[in-house]
């Protein structure tokens, strides 16, 4: 089950409102360029920005937050204090260039091999 991402439900909410990527960035004030990126997946929105959006694209701040799916920083330094392994794991994860799908994919087969034992 592929997860979708902030900017991908950012863009089917725009299209759905038939709104050129232009046209939403106009209304809520920002770049044609900085909305591209946003709907990639290389930048994320401001709080400013993601209630604009929400806005005009007639959703909830809150329904698209669902769909950021980034782990809080925080988290990840805390874990990689707590416990150096995750330096090591997280480097592996960069170097191989694993994609998020296939943690994805990992983690779901070890929660259903959990649940058999």
């Amino acid at each position: 089950m592929a997860t979708k991402t902030l900017g991908q439900r950012i863009r089917e909410l725009r299209e759905k409102k038939d709104l050129s990527l232009r046209e939403l960035a106009k209304k809520i004030g920002v770049s044609a360029a900085f909305l591209s990126d946003v709907e990639l997946g290389r930048r994320y929105p401001s709080e400013k920005v993601l209630i604009s959006l929400a806005q005009k694209l007639d959703s909830t701040v809150q329904d698209l937050r669902e769909y950021d799916i980034r782990p809080p920083v925080e988290d990840l330094k805390r874990l990689v204090v707590a416990n150096p392994l995750y330096r090591v794991a997280f480097r592996k994860i960069i170097d191989e260039e694993v994609s998020p799908q296939d943690l994805i994919n990992f983690m779901e087969k070890k929660s259903q091999r959990k649940k058999k034992s």
